[in-house]
């Protein structure tokens, strides 16, 4: 019987595993010395000054704006095209969610909608680099700064990307990453905030961790005795535990492995199916190089749901990145209505996403490749 093929899968070798059991044999399981010691590797590897690393990428999205001062009566604006926890996190901080359109070519936020959207109410500018292809930054700063906000790089597919010459991480004024098993490296779950802007980064570790404050010259009552913690602002518990946090420094050593197997699987989808009618394949503009997280085809005529279907039968688990945020039932049901982003909504309507990690065998890749030009000869 044919193997099934995931649409994306982690890579884990012996040495991940014996940094993990080494974690297990030492004296802490959750907050200890590993957890600094990935925090310094995932800013060194995004240019920035410091990093906080949390549970999963929906906690660093949470904590960004939290940290950026995200509350009630502010807006937030998003694309339309991403996963919704770029939109529900900043909801659950009373913000106003703002769809903006994307790109054509990328599917990345476009800067001229996002011009178009800007007022004094934006408290944060969010861009998400979909498929790992970087958004055009230096396009979205000057709309961000024009109102005083902060521009959020949401950075769950393209850790290892850069952007003119620059590592994503040290682009947006903040930027998040995610570490579940599918992202271009792991912790299993795990995210993380990084930015060279030392108060959001001190906001951002304080609502990680209760809003906890510690140190007695920042408290209220310091004299109560060494035992002593305040609570000044609300946080949750996002601190992600040694453990994890040893099974990404050891992936973190492997990443420019990653991003060459990637992108060698990148160059081969190219190969394989520029040819074929009907099929729209992604582009890389020539001032990035994307850590690749996805291969998003866009199947033309409407056979998109018969495309899904049929390489879904033949145990290829592809998979549609994104449905628009707003059609789902809980924005809709707040006033959102279909049509209003309709280059998201077009590109939704075709796009469907091939396996893609550093591990495809070139024997599963053709067998892919095959499949799809088989359907649409």
């Amino acid at each position: 019987m044919t193997h099934s093929i995931p649409y994306g899968h982690q890579s884990i070798d012996d040495s991940d595993i014996e940094a993990v059991a080494e974690a297990l044999r030492g004296d802490w399981l959750t907050t200890g010395p590993t957890v600094a010691a990935f925090e310094r590797q995932i800013a060194a590897v995004a240019g920035a000054t410091d990093s906080v690393a949390v549970t999963s990428g929906t906690a660093a999205l949470h904590t960004a704006y939290a940290a950026a001062g995200v509350s009630s009566g502010d807006q937030v604006i998003v694309p339309a095209l991403t996963f919704a926890a770029t939109a529900s996190t900043a909801s659950l901080l009373g913000a106003e969610i703002v769809f903006a359109d994307v790109q054509e070519d990328t599917g990345n936020i476009d800067p001229d909608a996002v011009s178009a959207l800007t007022n004094e109410r934006t408290a944060v500018v969010a861009a998400v680099d979909f498929a790992g292809h970087p958004a055009e930054i230096d396009e979205l700063l000057p709309a961000a700064r024009a109102v005083g906000a902060v521009l959020l790089e949401d950075a769950a597919h393209s850790i290892g990307s850069t952007y003119r010459g620059r590592p994503v991480g040290s682009l947006a004024d903040v930027t998040t990453f995610s570490f579940f098993p599918t992202k271009n490296l792991t912790t299993t779950e795990g995210g993380a905030v990084v930015s060279d802007d030392s108060a959001l980064i001190t906001a951002a570790r304080s609502f990680r961790s209760h809003g906890l404050v510690r140190d007695p010259a920042l408290q209220r009552f310091p004299d109560e005795g060494a035992w002593h913690q305040e609570i000044h602002h609300l946080g949750l518990n996002y601190r992600l535990p040694d453990v994890l946090c040893a099974l990404g420094l050891s992936q973190i050593r492997r990443l420019a492995d990653f991003k060459a197997s990637r992108a060698r699987a990148f160059d081969r989808y190219i190969e394989g199916l520029q040819d074929v009618g009907g099929l729209r394949l992604p582009i890389k503009r020539d001032h990035v190089d994307p850590m690749w997280h996805l291969f998003p085809i866009r199947v033309q005529d409407g056979r998109r749901r018969e495309v899904f279907d049929r390489l879904r039968a033949q145990g290829i688990l592809v998979q549609v990145n994104y449905i628009p945020v707003y059609w789902h039932p809980y924005y809709e049901d707040l006033g959102y209505r279909r049509g209003q982003c309709p280059v998201a909504e077009r590109y939704y309507s075709e796009e469907i996403s091939l396996p893609m990690y550093a591990n495809l065998a070139t024997d599963d890749q053709d067998r892919v490749i095959d499949a799809v030009r088989s359907i649409l000869a």
